[in-house]
């Protein structure tokens, strides 16, 4: 298909859809025998969690689209109600696919393996006796049924939260017969149970479920009415929190009267058991105000995700993946002094397969260094009991200049946040939170150290976040350099997050919402020039997300004039490449296996004189214009060969590549016959690790 005109919708896939086409491919590595089976079943749990995200926020937020008489938006030009109708399909038709691969493939072969789930009927006559003494124990003190009658109305249920409708026959003491009940399992008890070893009944490992335990002791819960139904159900809400930021005055105080109210949004989603007659399911329907559409019927416990609980109760190294040691650059597995080892070069980490150690130990040094004075640092998400935050409480403590951007607005950590800013500030450190409207998502810390009658720079520039425990679970870059010209972008950026001015002219780095959207149409005509001139033009891009319009052009118009184009991109793309005549030279995959593909990467040949940027960027409108981004060259050229070398892995990968055809479909490459089967993770870990 010729086009002349690369705004048609027809070239466009929907960012919607295309997002549930990622939690697909993961979907495929539960189902996928070569995983060890307990990932298979963390594989489960994950896509559970990411359905559960797409739904408060991206199904949610067409919903209100919907309600407000949105029409067509976004470049594929589909209305809200097209889009939410093909969601459902698909959804439904995952769901089903999850509850079949847990319940024929997974929870069968863990049996086999003496990891069990045991249904009520299949429980001892000594489990019965343990199990009923954990429900008066530690169940019935905290249960709190409420009956349903004009005094007592369908209650508020949390987002998804673990919930039963009970049907009843009889009347209680007041004479009431209402004949419904709703019973709430609290958020702190755990929704599976590791059975003692000593009732195992003959497997290694027993676990029940909560919602097994409330059935069968739900009678206790309403004396002298007859229990003839119990359902198990779950609502999910709109989670995207709404701060005016035009009207507030200490954005931290919003935040904290915001986020108990996504606990009650509007609800989007009912999940209910299976067996729930339909009366009782459009009675909740119409309680949580939904559609039938919105209604998910499931053969299991609709909380799928809390069965990650157990890869963590099982000690059972055969059924997980081989644990592997970071490896570390041989610099600084040499040195003990890592401010020395950074004057001497740059250092680049490409975690999990390398160590994030390092990052931890700089800032270890910089608190405790009595020439360092001053340490400015972003933090997004850090995770709970942060060696970071700890060495910068330390650093502040000591009386250096700590100042830390917190990002109070990082979706689903703002809690966290909150509090690891208050810390910070109990410390002595400066706190601020960026800049009104746009999201700092940038990852930055710079280190200024008195040297003699100079004042340095350390500089560490990362496209993950300054987390320990995501940096053995995702691939991320890290630059730790003294680069000067480099400090002095990364010093500018700090005095507009922390100051305010105009903004000041930046050496190499490229930032959001300023100069990236700019900088990278620029490189993308620039391959496309060189192919015009006869010259060869060379693109290589990875992210976890493309769907800026303006970007997607001019990569059709670089395709166009010949430019060779391989875009490895892990979840949203709504790019179609191999369309004839605009994107011929376009390739697009996805990479999916052990760890969570994070690395943000930009290369441009220039015609042998490259350009290779990383990022904490993707390609979206968001990163774009509503964060402050950072995207920081790889000036030496050891360094940048290396990352070109990781890059090119990833287009070998014939095991866990998806490759997305021009229809919108993706396809798992599998090796042929005689071709050797390759792994891009599995060889970087190989190459970079040391293997346990």
């Amino acid at each position: 298909m010729q086009a002349d005109n690369l705004n048609q919708p027809a070239l466009y896939l929907n960012r919607q859809l295309s997002l549930l086409a990622f939690n697909e491919r993961v979907m495929a590595q539960a189902a996928d025998l070569s995983n060890p089976l307990l990932e298979r079943l963390k594989f489960l749990c994950i896509a559970s969690s990411n359905l559960d995200e797409f739904f408060e926020i991206r199904v949610a937020g067409l919903r209100q689209a919907r309600e407000l008489g949105v029409g067509q938006s976004g470049p594929d030009n589909r209305s809200p109600q097209q889009i939410l109708r093909e969601i459902s399909e698909r959804t439904h038709a995952l769901v089903d696919e999850q509850y079949r691969l847990l319940n024929d493939e997974v929870t069968p072969a863990l049996a086999e393996a003496g990891i069990r789930f045991l249904r009520r009927n299949e429980w001892t006559g000594e489990q019965q006796d343990w199990i009923r003494a954990y429900f008066e124990t530690e169940l019935l003190p905290i249960l709190s049924p409420l009956g349903l009658d004009p005094a007592h109305p369908f209650p508020q249920v949390l987002n998804k939260s673990l919930n039963f409708m009970v049907s009843l026959e009889g009347k209680d003491a007041f004479g009431r017969s209402s004949g419904m009940a709703v019973v709430q399992a609290p958020r702190a008890l755990p929704r599976i149970i590791k059975l003692p070893s000593e009732l195992d009944g003959g497997g290694a490992c027993d676990f029940v479920f909560l919602s097994s335990i409330i059935h069968a002791h739900v009678t206790d819960l309403f004396p002298g009415m007859k229990t003839t139904g119990c359902y198990q159900f779950r609502v999910t809400r709109n989670s995207d929190l709404y701060v005016d930021e035009e009207e507030i005055d200490d954005l931290l105080r919003a935040m904290e009267g915001e986020l108990p109210s996504r606990r009650y949004g509007d609800a989007v989603r009912l999940e209910v058991a299976a067996n729930c007659p339909e009366h009782m399911a459009s009675f909740l329907l119409e309680e949580f105000e939904l559609e039938p559409e919105a209604l998910y019927q499931v053969n299991g416990p609709v909380n799928l995700n809390r069965l990650l609980a157990v890869c963590d109760l099982v000690d059972r190294p055969d059924l997980k993946y081989p644990g592997f040691t970071p490896g570390l650059p041989a610099e600084l597995s040499h040195s003990g002094d890592i401010f020395k080892v950074m004057r001497r070069r740059d250092v680049l980490l490409h975690h999990p397969f390398e160590s994030f150690a390092p990052v931890i130990e700089l800032l270890r040094q910089a608190a405790q260094d009595p020439d360092v004075l001053a340490i400015k640092q972003t933090l997004y998400r850090t995770g709970p009991d942060s060696a970071v935050v700890d060495h910068l409480v330390t650093a502040a403590r000591a009386g250096k200049e700590v100042t830390v951007v917190v990002e109070l607005r990082a979706r689903f950590d703002e809690a966290a946040n909150i509090g690891l800013a208050n810390r910070l500030q109990e410390a002595g450190a400066h706190v601020v939170y960026g800049v009104v409207g746009h999201k700092t998502h940038a990852k930055m810390m710079l280190i200024v150290r008195r040297e003699g009658r100079r004042l340095r720079h350390y500089v560490h520039l990362g496209t993950g976040n300054y987390h320990s425990r995501t940096a053995r679970l995702y691939t991320d870059y890290g630059l730790m350099t003294t680069r000067s010209a480099i400090g002095q972008d990364v010093h500018r950026v700090f005095l507009q997050l922390t100051s305010l001015g105009k903004v000041s002219a930046l050496n190499h780095l490229l930032e959001s919402p300023f100069t990236l959207h700019p900088g990278m149409l620029e490189k993308i005509a620039r391959e496309q020039a060189h192919a015009e001139a006869g010259r060869p033009g060379r693109i290589i891009v990875k992210v976890n997300s493309l769907v800026e319009p303006r970007v997607i052009r001019a990569l059709y118009a670089a395709s166009q004039a010949g430019v060779e184009i391989d875009l490895i991109v892990r979840g949203m793309c709504c790019l179609r490449p191999g369309v004839e005549g605009v994107s011929e030279t376009i390739r697009v995959r996805s990479i999916i296996g052990r760890f969570l593909e994070h690395t943000r990467v930009f290369y441009f040949a220039n015609n042998g004189d490259p350009d290779l940027f990383c990022s904490s960027a993707d390609w979206m409108e968001r990163n774009f214009f509503r964060r402050v981004e950072a995207a920081f060259p790889v000036l030496d050229a050891e360094l940048r060969d290396r990352v070109l070398a990781d890059l090119q892995t990833y287009l070998a990968d014939n095991s866990q590549a998806w490759v997305l055809d021009s229809e919108g479909r993706y396809e798992r490459l599998t090796p042929g016959d005689e071709e050797e089967a390759v792994s891009a993770q599995h060889a970087l870990l190989e190459g970079y690790g040391e293997g346990s």
